[in-house]
């Protein structure tokens, strides 16, 4: 049976999890909480995944601050927890300290690529080739030719997520007009559905008729409320088709629970260094379902699954946000 720790902002919390047997695989969720619908759960399920299919158990702890990002990564590697998987950019920081006082533990990276520990997986996406499919789909759906994108925490990582939405909807229609907003610039920025909701409203106001959430949890907000005002959306990491049936357009899958999943399969054996999930190794895609299936059309599915070929044969470049930062198609 899995030992799972949800911390509530204690240090009693964090020492419980040392008692755990050794060598269980560890995860450390980010703020916004593990059933955010969006990011976090996508790791959970690969997590459960892993569980229910082997049988072994892991130990888990939800942030509830930023300065428990240190904390918790030593309590885990000193109680023998291998891998430690860590979820979001927020914990490069934490991880550069941390890891190298750990040489025989292995730890995981996801959404960071940058740092230079030798025992560190560091797994990033090709976001921007994922949105860029999702974007043509908005651009085929939308019958006003406006079309929105509502950002969580306004960083290059969601920047990247609109470039590459913008250039698909562009491709489909050189004329469309895309409307960008980011929910804000602190963390809290990835746990506000009432912001997300407005924001939708504001979108909607200006003439969108498909809203495109890239924010965490607040993306429940922006999804919930294009369901309750008769537009559609476009969720973002898991498959979110499922939570407002026949008004979710799609989902942009990133495969966050194949890392993870992965990551405690390996276990102590764990290559590190630097990966990368995209369209060619379906680390990146878009979600059809029961829940969308009569929103998109053999046209739809045809044009984005072509695309899908051209990006991956090399024949076709999505604009990566980060080699451009004036993205051609979007104004942030």
């Amino acid at each position: 049976m899995s030992f799972m720790t949800k911390i509530m902002g204690t240090a009693a919390a964090l020492a419980m999890s040392a008692t755990a047997a050794l060598a269980e695989p560890a995860l450390i969720f980010d703020l916004g909480g593990k059933f955010d619908k969006s990011f976090n759960e996508a790791a959970h399920n690969g997590a459960q995944r892993w569980a229910e299919e082997t049988g072994g158990s892991y130990r888990e702890i939800e942030l509830q601050s930023e300065a428990q990002r240190e904390q918790a990564l030593r309590r885990f590697a000193e109680s023998g927890a291998n891998p430690v998987i860590t979820m979001g950019f927020a914990m490069a920081d934490a991880l550069s300290v941390v890891a190298p006082e750990y040489p025989d533990t292995k730890f995981v990276a996801v959404d960071v690529t940058w740092l230079e520990a030798p025992n560190i997986r560091q797994i990033g996406f090709a976001e921007h080739e994922g949105s860029y499919l999702v974007g043509m789909m908005a651009a085929m759906a939308s019958e006003t030719g406006t079309v929105g994108f509502v950002g969580g925490m306004d960083i290059p990582l969601i920047r990247h997520f609109g470039c590459g939405y913008a250039q698909g909807v562009k491709a489909v229609n050189p004329d469309a007009t895309i409307i960008a907003n980011m929910t804000g610039t602190t963390p809290a920025a990835w746990n506000d559905p009432v912001k997300g909701s407005e924001l939708t409203k504001a979108q909607i106001s200006q003439g969108a008729d498909v809203v495109y959430a890239a924010a965490g949890g607040t993306g429940v907000g922006v999804l919930r409320t294009a369901a309750d005002e008769g537009i559609l959306s476009i969720g973002v990491d898991s498959n979110q088709n499922y939570l407002h049936p026949g008004q979710v357009l799609t989902s942009m899958l990133k495969r966050v629970d194949v890392a993870v999943y992965d990551a405690m399969k390996a276990g102590a054996d764990l290559e590190t260094g630097v990966f990368t999930m995209g369209l060619a190794n379906d680390g990146v895609g878009y979600a059809l379902d029961e829940f969308n299936a009569e929103l998109v059309s053999d046209e739809m599915k045809a044009a984005v699954d072509a695309a899908r070929e051209k990006i991956i044969n090399g024949d076709l470049e999505v604009v990566a946000y980060y080699t451009n930062d004036n993205c051609p198609a979007i104004d942030f």
